[in-house]
């Protein structure tokens, strides 16, 4: 939702820019618009346009970039915690807990990261009107320290239950850094500031577009879709952006695997 409101805001401020050339055109004396004058006017939007083309693109392929490592580092996470629970259930029934405590983990982040989808049951799991979409959840750290200790506590019996405890103990250890991995991801690539100021300087390109074309039914067709691409282009940014949400937001099918193959 928020990402559509970006892309509404995004194109009423270019549209808003473009109207106001054109009426600072009909408004301007005829010796302001001399083709020196338009020269001029001309060369200097090109070098805007250059600009924001070269930063829009930069820009894009940051955010992009970003997404692709955050939905790289959320299927590893769900690899991650298969491998565990798959662990402990070769460890046996000296594990029984720290699987149950693996589930509800696995189900607290479903139901926290994704809370527009339908929540897993069959096992109790913390509220996730507690936790926040993004960043480090106090009530899963507890969760995640509480698997750690009794992972720690294993007791083996043998050398293969030693040895499964060992191998237990290591696939935490990875399944902690995924999941600080997973946390760091979903901070936001591209300040605010930074896309206001994107923001600026395109309404100034588009000024400067109002004030070039002549008020002809053709010119504003031109002017409107170029006013549209761009906004789409800085709704395709935001939306990325927001990893976890919008249009390309990263789906839950890794996590929900894991969690049914949990489950059975």
């Amino acid at each position: 939702m928020v990402e559509w409101l970006s892309a509404f805001t995004f194109c009423s401020l270019l549209s808003a820019a473009a109207v106001f050339g054109l009426l600072l055109r009909s408004r301007l004396p005829e010796e302001h618009l001399t083709e020196k004058n338009m020269e001029a006017l001309r060369l200097i939007t090109s070098l805007l346009v250059t600009f924001a083309a070269l930063v829009l693109s930069l820009q894009l392929s940051s955010v992009k970039s970003a997404f692709d490592m955050a939905y790289r580092d959320r299927n590893a996470d769900a690899g991650q915690l298969a491998q565990l629970d798959q662990c402990l259930r070769n460890f046996g029934p000296g594990a029984a807990q720290a699987r149950a405590n693996l589930r509800s983990y696995t189900a607290a982040v479903i139901a926290s990261t994704w809370p527009d989808e339908e929540r897993p049951t069959g096992i109790a799991y913390p509220d996730p009107s507690t936790m926040g979409r993004h960043g480090e959840s106090p009530t899963l750290s507890v969760l995640v320290n509480q698997i750690g200790l009794e992972i720690n506590a294993l007791a083996p019996v043998d050398v293969l239950h030693a040895n499964l405890a060992t191998e237990c103990r290591a696939n935490f250890m990875s399944l902690q850094q995924r999941r600080w991995a997973v946390i760091e991801d979903a901070r936001d690539p591209a300040s605010r500031l930074f896309t206001n100021v994107l923001t600026f300087w395109l309404m100034l390109v588009f000024v400067s577009f109002g004030l070039q074309v002549p008020r002809k039914l053709l010119a504003a067709i031109v002017l409107a879709i170029g006013v549209v691409s761009i906004s789409s282009v800085m709704f395709v940014i935001v939306d990325l952006n927001s990893p976890y949400g919008g249009l390309f937001g990263i789906p839950s099918t890794s996590m929900r695997n894991v969690f049914e193959a949990m489950s059975r």
